[in-house]
């Protein structure tokens, strides 16, 4: 029997149940990847994974729950596992765009900014209405001096001397989260295992899209 749910949601755990019941009654149902993507929303990464490895040991060539288990493993820290069962995923369907999205997200995670950009560059390809995509590959692949210079801002970032985290950080502390993510992004494309840029990137990018709504 699998442990109990960790989520207060009563709603959640309800249906957790109910899904472990009819899978019970019937193993061969198609809800498994349901079921492990409730797992995952109950914080429950390991039986998420648990669920989709038995259910792709049946049906290899299904990707939505291929993609669950991607994120499972993700969810466990386990991000180049995760990216061997997206890459699956591309192999069978170039252009699942849910897929590619994670992609992006995961490179972005890892510092590999240029490959993140050619991720979001399939996706909004895919669909030109993902806005939050569309804005996001803007910042990715933002050259210095390509903003408006209002702020002077943009002269000061053509020079390496201020890609630097803590200018980065000063930036994110004066509101300029566009300009944060300039900085971190560009130190990720000289090396992509910065520890402290991977961390501005993701805080700026937090900042900049709850500013927008």
């Amino acid at each position: 029997m699998p442990p109990p749910p960790v989520s207060d949601d009563s709603a959640l755990t309800s249906a957790i149940r109910r899904h472990e019941e009819r899978l019970a009654r019937d193993p061969a149902a198609p809800a498994f990847a349901a079921l492990a993507d409730l797992y995952r929303r109950a914080g429950r990464a390991a039986d998420a994974i648990t669920c989709c490895r038995e259910w792709l040991s049946r049906y290899p060539r299904d990707t939505e729950g291929r993609l669950i288990l991607a994120r499972a493993l993700a969810d466990e820290g386990q991000l180049d596992r995760a990216v061997a069962q997206a890459r699956a995923i591309l192999e069978l369907s170039p252009k699942d765009i849910q897929c590619h999205r994670f992609m992006a997200e995961i490179a972005r995670r890892q510092g590999e900014i240029d490959t993140a950009v050619r991720h979001l560059e399939e996706v909004v390809a895919l669909d030109a209405d993902d806005r939050s995509s569309r804005a996001l590959l803007g910042l990715l692949r933002a050259e210095p001096g390509s903003r408006s210079e209002a702020n002077g801002l943009a002269r000061v970032l053509r020079d390496d001397t201020f890609v630097t985290v803590p200018f980065g950080m000063l930036c994110l502390e004066q509101g300029l989260a566009d300009e944060a993510v300039q900085v971190f992004s560009r130190l990720l494309r000289k090396d992509p295992h910065h520890a402290e840029a991977r961390a501005g990137l993701e805080q700026a990018l937090r900042a900049r899209f709850r500013r927008k709504g």
